[in-house]
Protein backbone atom coordinates (compact mmCIF):
# COMPACT_ATOMS: atom_id res chain seq x y z
CA UNK A 1 0.00 0.00 0.00
CA UNK A 2 1.24 3.46 -0.88
CA UNK A 3 0.03 6.81 0.45
CA UNK A 4 0.56 10.15 -1.26
CA UNK A 5 0.57 12.98 1.30
CA UNK A 6 -1.11 15.81 -0.61
CA UNK A 7 -2.17 18.23 2.12
CA UNK A 8 -1.94 19.10 5.83
CA UNK A 9 1.73 18.09 5.76
CA UNK A 10 3.71 20.27 8.14
CA UNK A 11 0.72 22.62 8.08
CA UNK A 12 -2.88 22.43 9.29
CA UNK A 13 -4.98 23.02 6.18
CA UNK A 14 -5.91 21.20 3.01
CA UNK A 15 -6.08 17.65 4.39
CA UNK A 16 -5.81 15.19 1.50
CA UNK A 17 -4.22 11.75 1.23
CA UNK A 18 -4.33 9.39 -1.74
CA UNK A 19 -4.15 5.68 -0.91
CA UNK A 20 -3.15 3.15 -3.57
CA UNK A 21 -3.91 -0.47 -2.70
CA UNK A 22 -5.05 -3.49 -4.73
CA UNK A 23 -5.03 -1.40 -7.92
CA UNK A 24 -7.62 0.83 -6.19
CA UNK A 25 -7.32 4.54 -5.43
CA UNK A 26 -8.99 5.85 -2.27
CA UNK A 27 -8.94 9.53 -1.37
CA UNK A 28 -8.88 10.18 2.35
CA UNK A 29 -10.18 13.74 2.97
CA UNK A 30 -10.51 16.51 0.40
CA UNK A 31 -10.02 19.76 2.28
CA UNK A 32 -9.55 23.34 1.20
CA UNK A 33 -6.05 24.73 1.56
CA UNK A 34 -6.02 28.14 3.25
CA UNK A 35 -3.06 30.49 3.29
CA UNK A 36 -1.50 32.93 0.82
CA UNK A 37 -4.06 33.67 -1.89
CA UNK A 38 -1.97 32.68 -4.91
CA UNK A 39 -0.82 29.38 -3.45
CA UNK A 40 -4.32 28.61 -2.19
CA UNK A 41 -5.88 29.17 -5.62
CA UNK A 42 -3.32 26.95 -7.32
CA UNK A 43 -3.54 24.08 -4.85
CA UNK A 44 -7.33 24.14 -4.56
CA UNK A 45 -8.07 24.35 -8.29
CA UNK A 46 -5.65 21.69 -9.48
CA UNK A 47 -5.65 18.18 -8.08
CA UNK A 48 -2.33 16.30 -8.38
CA UNK A 49 -4.12 13.17 -9.66
CA UNK A 50 -6.82 12.16 -12.14
CA UNK A 51 -10.08 12.55 -10.20
CA UNK A 52 -11.90 10.22 -12.60
CA UNK A 53 -9.62 7.34 -11.57
CA UNK A 54 -10.65 7.44 -7.90
CA UNK A 55 -12.59 4.45 -6.59
CA UNK A 56 -13.81 5.94 -3.29
CA UNK A 57 -13.54 8.96 -1.01
CA UNK A 58 -13.58 8.67 2.78
CA UNK A 59 -14.22 11.70 4.99
CA UNK A 60 -13.44 11.92 8.71
CA UNK A 61 -15.46 15.03 9.57
CA UNK A 62 -17.14 18.15 8.24
CA UNK A 63 -14.60 20.94 8.84
CA UNK A 64 -13.78 22.79 5.63
CA UNK A 65 -10.06 22.00 5.83
CA UNK A 66 -11.12 18.34 5.51
CA UNK A 67 -14.17 18.40 3.21
CA UNK A 68 -14.19 21.84 1.57
CA UNK A 69 -12.85 20.86 -1.86
CA UNK A 70 -15.25 17.96 -2.46
CA UNK A 71 -17.53 20.06 -4.73
CA UNK A 72 -14.53 20.84 -6.93
CA UNK A 73 -13.59 17.15 -6.98
CA UNK A 74 -17.09 16.24 -8.18
CA UNK A 75 -17.15 19.16 -10.60
CA UNK A 76 -14.01 17.76 -12.23
CA UNK A 77 -15.51 14.32 -12.73
CA UNK A 78 -15.59 12.26 -9.54
CA UNK A 79 -18.92 10.40 -9.55
CA UNK A 80 -18.57 7.65 -6.93
CA UNK A 81 -19.34 7.45 -3.21
CA UNK A 82 -18.13 9.72 -0.41
CA UNK A 83 -18.25 7.78 2.86
CA UNK A 84 -18.76 9.46 6.25
CA UNK A 85 -20.90 9.32 9.40
CA UNK A 86 -24.54 10.46 9.32
CA UNK A 87 -23.83 13.59 11.36
CA UNK A 88 -20.86 14.47 9.14
CA UNK A 89 -23.10 14.17 6.09
CA UNK A 90 -25.66 16.58 7.58
CA UNK A 91 -23.04 19.09 8.72
CA UNK A 92 -21.07 18.91 5.47
CA UNK A 93 -24.23 19.63 3.49
CA UNK A 94 -24.59 23.06 5.09
CA UNK A 95 -20.84 23.68 5.24
CA UNK A 96 -20.36 23.11 1.53
CA UNK A 97 -23.35 25.23 0.55
CA UNK A 98 -21.93 28.06 2.65
CA UNK A 99 -18.46 27.53 1.21
CA UNK A 100 -19.87 27.81 -2.32
CA UNK A 101 -21.29 31.23 -1.45
CA UNK A 102 -17.90 32.28 -0.09
CA UNK A 103 -16.21 31.07 -3.30
CA UNK A 104 -18.66 33.16 -5.35
CA UNK A 105 -18.16 36.27 -3.22
CA UNK A 106 -14.37 35.91 -3.26
CA UNK A 107 -14.35 35.47 -7.06
CA UNK A 108 -16.49 38.58 -7.48
CA UNK A 109 -14.19 40.60 -5.22
CA UNK A 110 -11.02 39.43 -7.00
CA UNK A 111 -12.65 40.05 -10.39
CA UNK A 112 -13.44 43.64 -9.43
CA UNK A 113 -9.82 44.16 -8.39
CA UNK A 114 -8.59 42.62 -11.65
CA UNK A 115 -11.00 44.74 -13.72
CA UNK A 116 -9.31 47.87 -12.38
CA UNK A 117 -6.06 46.58 -13.90
CA UNK A 118 -7.69 45.57 -17.17
CA UNK A 119 -7.40 41.87 -16.34
CA UNK A 120 -10.08 39.23 -17.06
CA UNK A 121 -12.39 37.99 -14.27
CA UNK A 122 -11.84 34.77 -12.35
CA UNK A 123 -14.30 31.95 -11.85
CA UNK A 124 -15.30 30.69 -8.40
CA UNK A 125 -13.69 27.43 -7.33
CA UNK A 126 -17.14 25.82 -7.37
CA UNK A 127 -20.83 26.67 -7.26
CA UNK A 128 -23.78 25.83 -5.02
CA UNK A 129 -24.86 23.31 -7.66
CA UNK A 130 -21.45 21.61 -7.38
CA UNK A 131 -21.83 21.49 -3.61
CA UNK A 132 -25.28 19.94 -3.97
CA UNK A 133 -23.91 17.36 -6.42
CA UNK A 134 -21.20 16.38 -3.95
CA UNK A 135 -23.65 15.99 -1.07
CA UNK A 136 -25.78 13.65 -3.19
CA UNK A 137 -22.75 11.35 -3.45
CA UNK A 138 -22.43 11.05 0.35
CA UNK A 139 -23.04 7.62 1.89
CA UNK A 140 -23.52 7.81 5.65
CA UNK A 141 -23.19 5.06 8.23
CA UNK A 142 -22.86 4.89 11.98
CA UNK A 143 -19.85 4.49 14.22
CA UNK A 144 -18.63 0.89 14.70
CA UNK A 145 -20.32 -0.43 11.53
CA UNK A 146 -17.76 -1.94 9.09
CA UNK A 147 -18.37 -0.91 5.47
CA UNK A 148 -16.55 -2.33 2.40
CA UNK A 149 -15.51 0.65 0.23
CA UNK A 150 -13.12 -0.94 -2.28
CA UNK A 151 -11.60 -4.31 -3.13
CA UNK A 152 -9.96 -5.59 0.04
CA UNK A 153 -10.66 -2.40 2.02
CA UNK A 154 -13.22 -2.08 4.82
CA UNK A 155 -13.81 1.19 6.68
CA UNK A 156 -15.02 1.45 10.27
CA UNK A 157 -15.62 4.83 11.92
CA UNK A 158 -14.77 5.31 15.59
CA UNK A 159 -15.77 8.36 17.60
CA UNK A 160 -13.01 11.00 17.57
CA UNK A 161 -14.68 13.37 20.06
CA UNK A 162 -13.68 16.41 17.98
CA UNK A 163 -16.92 17.80 16.52
CA UNK A 164 -20.34 16.27 15.94
CA UNK A 165 -19.90 13.14 13.83
CA UNK A 166 -16.10 13.35 13.72
CA UNK A 167 -14.49 9.97 13.24
CA UNK A 168 -11.25 8.12 13.38
CA UNK A 169 -11.00 6.16 10.14
CA UNK A 170 -10.08 2.50 10.61
CA UNK A 171 -9.01 0.83 7.36
CA UNK A 172 -8.89 -2.97 7.51
CA UNK A 173 -6.94 -4.01 4.43
CA UNK A 174 -6.27 -7.33 2.74
CA UNK A 175 -3.50 -6.98 0.18
CA UNK A 176 -2.88 -10.40 -1.36
CA UNK A 177 -2.18 -12.74 1.54
CA UNK A 178 -1.37 -9.81 3.83
CA UNK A 179 -3.87 -8.35 6.30
CA UNK A 180 -3.31 -5.21 8.34
CA UNK A 181 -5.09 -2.29 10.01
CA UNK A 182 -4.32 1.30 9.08
CA UNK A 183 -5.65 3.94 11.47
CA UNK A 184 -6.13 7.55 10.46
CA UNK A 185 -6.81 9.56 13.61
CA UNK A 186 -8.71 12.36 11.86
CA UNK A 187 -8.82 15.30 14.28
CA UNK A 188 -8.77 14.03 17.85
CA UNK A 189 -10.80 15.74 20.56
CA UNK A 190 -9.52 16.50 24.02
CA UNK A 191 -11.81 14.21 25.95
CA UNK A 192 -13.99 15.31 28.85
CA UNK A 193 -15.80 17.55 26.37
CA UNK A 194 -18.74 19.69 27.47
CA UNK A 195 -20.93 18.26 24.70
CA UNK A 196 -19.36 15.24 22.99
CA UNK A 197 -18.17 11.80 24.01
CA UNK A 198 -14.49 10.99 24.53
CA UNK A 199 -12.35 9.65 21.67
CA UNK A 200 -12.77 5.88 21.49
CA UNK A 201 -9.60 3.75 21.70
CA UNK A 202 -8.91 1.58 18.64
CA UNK A 203 -7.52 -1.90 18.94
CA UNK A 204 -4.98 -3.86 16.86
CA UNK A 205 -3.51 -0.97 14.87
CA UNK A 206 -0.55 -1.82 12.61
CA UNK A 207 -0.01 1.64 11.14
CA UNK A 208 -1.01 5.07 12.45
CA UNK A 209 -1.48 8.43 10.75
CA UNK A 210 -1.97 10.96 13.55
CA UNK A 211 -2.72 14.67 13.72
CA UNK A 212 -0.43 17.01 15.67
CA UNK A 213 -2.12 20.42 15.63
CA UNK A 214 -0.97 20.94 19.22
CA UNK A 215 1.63 18.18 19.28
CA UNK A 216 4.29 20.42 20.79
CA UNK A 217 2.44 22.06 23.65
CA UNK A 218 -0.31 21.73 26.22
CA UNK A 219 -3.51 23.72 26.62
CA UNK A 220 -4.52 25.41 29.83
CA UNK A 221 -7.00 23.49 31.95
CA UNK A 222 -10.61 23.56 30.81
CA UNK A 223 -11.97 24.56 34.19
CA UNK A 224 -9.58 27.53 34.19
CA UNK A 225 -10.72 28.40 30.67
CA UNK A 226 -14.35 28.69 31.70
CA UNK A 227 -13.43 30.90 34.65
CA UNK A 228 -11.16 33.02 32.42
CA UNK A 229 -13.87 33.35 29.76
CA UNK A 230 -16.33 34.44 32.42
CA UNK A 231 -13.86 37.00 33.80
CA UNK A 232 -12.92 38.47 30.42
CA UNK A 233 -16.52 38.72 29.21
CA UNK A 234 -17.76 40.10 32.53
CA UNK A 235 -15.12 42.87 32.74
CA UNK A 236 -15.86 43.94 29.15
CA UNK A 237 -19.59 43.99 29.85
CA UNK A 238 -19.04 46.05 33.00
CA UNK A 239 -17.39 48.79 30.94
CA UNK A 240 -20.28 48.61 28.44
CA UNK A 241 -18.09 47.10 25.77
CA UNK A 242 -18.83 44.51 23.15
CA UNK A 243 -17.17 41.10 23.07
CA UNK A 244 -16.49 39.90 19.54
CA UNK A 245 -15.82 36.14 19.42
CA UNK A 246 -14.62 34.76 16.08
CA UNK A 247 -15.70 31.12 16.21
CA UNK A 248 -15.93 28.23 13.82
CA UNK A 249 -19.55 27.57 12.97
CA UNK A 250 -19.27 23.88 13.76
CA UNK A 251 -18.10 22.79 17.18
CA UNK A 252 -16.69 25.96 18.65
CA UNK A 253 -19.84 28.08 18.36
CA UNK A 254 -21.96 25.41 20.06
CA UNK A 255 -19.37 24.98 22.80
CA UNK A 256 -19.14 28.72 23.49
CA UNK A 257 -22.93 29.08 23.53
CA UNK A 258 -23.17 26.16 25.95
CA UNK A 259 -20.45 27.69 28.18
CA UNK A 260 -22.13 31.11 28.25
CA UNK A 261 -25.43 29.39 29.04
CA UNK A 262 -23.90 27.58 32.01
CA UNK A 263 -22.13 30.73 33.27
CA UNK A 264 -25.38 32.69 33.04
CA UNK A 265 -27.35 29.98 34.87
CA UNK A 266 -24.68 30.00 37.59
CA UNK A 267 -25.00 33.78 38.01
CA UNK A 268 -21.43 34.37 36.86
CA UNK A 269 -22.56 36.46 33.88
CA UNK A 270 -25.35 39.00 33.65
CA UNK A 271 -27.98 38.13 31.02
CA UNK A 272 -26.71 40.60 28.40
CA UNK A 273 -27.75 40.15 24.76
CA UNK A 274 -25.83 37.38 23.00
CA UNK A 275 -25.95 37.15 19.21
CA UNK A 276 -24.84 34.24 17.06
CA UNK A 277 -24.44 36.06 13.76
CA UNK A 278 -23.82 33.45 11.12
CA UNK A 279 -26.38 31.60 9.03
CA UNK A 280 -24.04 28.61 8.98
CA UNK A 281 -23.73 28.61 12.77
CA UNK A 282 -27.51 28.75 13.10
CA UNK A 283 -27.94 25.84 10.72
CA UNK A 284 -25.14 23.87 12.36
CA UNK A 285 -26.71 24.29 15.79
CA UNK A 286 -29.95 22.89 14.41
CA UNK A 287 -28.02 19.89 13.06
CA UNK A 288 -26.46 19.41 16.51
CA UNK A 289 -29.95 19.13 17.97
CA UNK A 290 -30.79 16.45 15.40
CA UNK A 291 -27.95 14.20 16.54
CA UNK A 292 -28.19 13.69 20.31
CA UNK A 293 -26.66 10.24 19.76
CA UNK A 294 -23.30 12.05 19.59
CA UNK A 295 -23.74 13.85 22.94
CA UNK A 296 -22.14 12.81 26.18
CA UNK A 297 -24.43 11.67 28.97
CA UNK A 298 -24.60 14.99 30.84
CA UNK A 299 -25.68 17.05 27.81
CA UNK A 300 -28.08 14.34 26.67
CA UNK A 301 -29.64 14.39 30.13
CA UNK A 302 -29.80 18.23 30.16
CA UNK A 303 -31.53 18.17 26.77
CA UNK A 304 -33.94 15.45 27.85
CA UNK A 305 -34.84 16.77 31.31
CA UNK A 306 -34.24 20.54 31.35
CA UNK A 307 -33.87 22.67 28.22
CA UNK A 308 -32.17 23.22 24.91
CA UNK A 309 -28.47 23.48 25.83
CA UNK A 310 -27.93 25.83 22.86
CA UNK A 311 -30.72 28.28 23.63
CA UNK A 312 -31.69 30.84 26.30
CA UNK A 313 -33.86 33.94 26.54
CA UNK A 314 -31.05 36.45 25.97
CA UNK A 315 -29.64 34.54 22.99
CA UNK A 316 -30.55 35.48 19.40
CA UNK A 317 -29.58 33.53 16.30
CA UNK A 318 -29.25 35.70 13.19
CA UNK A 319 -29.59 34.60 9.59
CA UNK A 320 -30.63 37.75 7.72
CA UNK A 321 -28.06 40.29 6.52
CA UNK A 322 -30.34 43.18 7.52
CA UNK A 323 -30.48 41.95 11.12
CA UNK A 324 -26.72 41.46 11.12
CA UNK A 325 -26.16 45.05 9.99
CA UNK A 326 -28.35 46.32 12.84
CA UNK A 327 -25.73 45.00 15.27
CA UNK A 328 -23.56 47.91 14.14
CA UNK A 329 -26.03 50.23 15.86
CA UNK A 330 -25.72 48.57 19.27
CA UNK A 331 -24.75 51.08 21.96
CA UNK A 332 -24.83 48.84 25.02
CA UNK A 333 -22.83 45.80 26.11
CA UNK A 334 -23.31 42.68 24.01
CA UNK A 335 -21.61 39.47 22.98
CA UNK A 336 -21.34 38.73 19.25
CA UNK A 337 -20.26 35.25 18.16
CA UNK A 338 -19.59 35.10 14.44
CA UNK A 339 -17.75 32.98 11.88
CA UNK A 340 -15.09 32.35 10.84
CA UNK A 341 -12.80 31.36 13.69
CA UNK A 342 -9.67 32.53 11.89
CA UNK A 343 -11.45 35.75 10.81
CA UNK A 344 -10.71 34.94 7.18
CA UNK A 345 -14.27 35.03 5.87
CA UNK A 346 -17.85 35.59 6.89
CA UNK A 347 -19.59 38.29 8.90
CA UNK A 348 -17.03 38.41 11.70
CA UNK A 349 -14.81 40.59 9.52
CA UNK A 350 -17.53 43.24 9.45
CA UNK A 351 -17.81 43.10 13.25
CA UNK A 352 -14.05 43.39 13.58
CA UNK A 353 -13.99 46.32 11.18
CA UNK A 354 -16.66 48.14 13.21
CA UNK A 355 -15.39 47.31 16.72
CA UNK A 356 -11.66 46.62 16.73
CA UNK A 357 -10.81 50.31 16.97
CA UNK A 358 -12.63 50.95 20.28
CA UNK A 359 -10.64 50.23 23.48
CA UNK A 360 -13.78 49.37 25.51
CA UNK A 361 -14.35 46.34 23.30
CA UNK A 362 -12.69 42.95 23.31
CA UNK A 363 -11.83 40.47 20.58
CA UNK A 364 -11.75 37.03 22.16
CA UNK A 365 -10.26 34.15 20.16
CA UNK A 366 -11.26 30.68 21.30
CA UNK A 367 -9.53 28.51 18.71
CA UNK A 368 -6.56 27.98 16.48
CA UNK A 369 -5.59 30.55 13.81
CA UNK A 370 -3.36 29.28 11.01
CA UNK A 371 -0.37 31.29 9.84
CA UNK A 372 -1.05 34.34 7.64
CA UNK A 373 -4.77 34.49 8.52
CA UNK A 374 -6.31 37.72 9.84
CA UNK A 375 -6.85 36.09 13.22
CA UNK A 376 -3.18 35.12 13.47
CA UNK A 377 -2.13 38.68 12.57
CA UNK A 378 -4.35 40.17 15.28
CA UNK A 379 -3.07 37.67 17.86
CA UNK A 380 0.53 38.40 16.86
CA UNK A 381 -0.02 42.09 17.68
CA UNK A 382 0.10 43.46 14.15
CA UNK A 383 -1.24 47.00 14.12
CA UNK A 384 -2.90 48.10 11.97
CA UNK A 385 -4.42 45.09 10.26
CA UNK A 386 -6.00 44.99 6.83
CA UNK A 387 -9.72 44.20 6.77
CA UNK A 388 -11.41 44.24 3.35
CA UNK A 389 -8.19 45.66 1.94
CA UNK A 390 -8.08 48.70 4.24
CA UNK A 391 -5.92 49.28 7.35
CA UNK A 392 -7.68 49.37 10.73
CA UNK A 393 -6.03 50.31 14.01
CA UNK A 394 -6.28 47.66 16.73
CA UNK A 395 -7.30 49.42 19.94
CA UNK A 396 -9.68 46.82 21.37
CA UNK A 397 -8.38 44.40 23.96
CA UNK A 398 -7.29 41.13 22.35
CA UNK A 399 -7.38 37.84 24.27
CA UNK A 400 -7.10 34.17 23.47
CA UNK A 401 -8.20 31.05 25.34
CA UNK A 402 -6.82 27.91 23.74
CA UNK A 403 -8.46 25.49 26.18
CA UNK A 404 -11.66 25.67 24.14
CA UNK A 405 -9.79 24.03 21.31
CA UNK A 406 -11.39 20.95 19.85
CA UNK A 407 -7.93 19.46 19.25
CA UNK A 408 -6.07 17.32 21.75
CA UNK A 409 -2.85 18.84 23.04
CA UNK A 410 0.52 17.10 23.48
CA UNK A 411 -0.39 15.29 26.69
CA UNK A 412 -3.84 14.33 25.41
CA UNK A 413 -2.37 13.06 22.13
CA UNK A 414 0.11 10.97 24.11
CA UNK A 415 -2.80 9.53 26.08
CA UNK A 416 -4.64 8.83 22.81
CA UNK A 417 -1.68 6.97 21.27
CA UNK A 418 -0.96 5.03 24.47
CA UNK A 419 -4.60 3.89 24.58
CA UNK A 420 -4.27 2.24 21.15
CA UNK A 421 -3.48 -1.45 21.08
CA UNK A 422 -1.51 -3.36 18.50
CA UNK A 423 2.05 -3.54 17.27
CA UNK A 424 2.21 -0.16 15.53
CA UNK A 425 5.04 -0.46 13.04
CA UNK A 426 5.02 2.98 11.44
CA UNK A 427 3.54 6.34 12.47
CA UNK A 428 3.18 9.34 10.19
CA UNK A 429 2.59 12.71 11.85
CA UNK A 430 0.42 15.19 9.94
CA UNK A 431 -1.98 18.15 10.36
CA UNK A 432 0.22 20.49 12.38
CA UNK A 433 2.64 23.31 11.68
CA UNK A 434 6.13 21.95 11.12
CA UNK A 435 7.34 22.73 14.64
CA UNK A 436 4.36 20.95 16.20
CA UNK A 437 4.72 17.88 13.98
CA UNK A 438 8.45 17.57 14.61
CA UNK A 439 7.97 18.02 18.35
CA UNK A 440 5.26 15.36 18.55
CA UNK A 441 7.35 13.01 16.41
CA UNK A 442 10.07 13.21 19.06
CA UNK A 443 7.49 12.48 21.76
CA UNK A 444 6.27 9.45 19.80
CA UNK A 445 9.81 8.11 19.44
CA UNK A 446 10.05 8.13 23.22
CA UNK A 447 6.71 6.49 23.98
CA UNK A 448 6.75 4.13 20.95
CA UNK A 449 10.45 3.24 20.55
CA UNK A 450 9.69 0.23 18.34
CA UNK A 451 7.68 2.30 15.84
CA UNK A 452 9.20 4.09 12.86
CA UNK A 453 8.05 7.71 13.11
CA UNK A 454 8.03 9.99 10.05
CA UNK A 455 6.88 13.55 9.38
CA UNK A 456 5.90 13.55 5.69
CA UNK A 457 6.68 16.42 3.37
CA UNK A 458 4.12 17.76 0.89
CA UNK A 459 3.67 15.26 -1.98
CA UNK A 460 5.86 12.67 -0.29
CA UNK A 461 4.91 9.04 -0.96
CA UNK A 462 5.25 6.42 1.76
CA UNK A 463 4.83 2.67 1.58
CA UNK A 464 3.12 0.72 4.34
Amino acid sequence: MRIHFLGATRTTTGSMYLIEVNQQRILLECGLFQGRRGESLERNRNFPFDVTQLDAVVLSHAHIDHCGNLPNLCRQGYTRNIYCTFATRDLAAIMLEDSAEIQKDDAEFVSRQRAKKGQPPVEPLYSAADADRAVRQFVGFNYDRPMPVADGVTVTFRDAGHILGAAQVVLDIQEGARKFRYLFSGDIGRGDDDILRDPEPVENADFLQVEATYGGRDHSRKVDAKLEAGRLVRTTIERSGKVIIPAFSIGRTQQIVYTLHQLTLAGQLPPVPIYVDSPLSVNATEVYRLHPECFNESVYKFLREKANPFGMENLTYIREVAHSKKLNELKDAAIIISASGMAEAGRVRHHLKNNIGDPVNMVLFVGYCAEHTLGAQILAGRNPVNIFGEPHAVRAQVASIDAFSGHADRTELKHYVNALSGNIRKISVIHGEESQCLAFAETLRQIKPKSEVVVPQYRQILEF
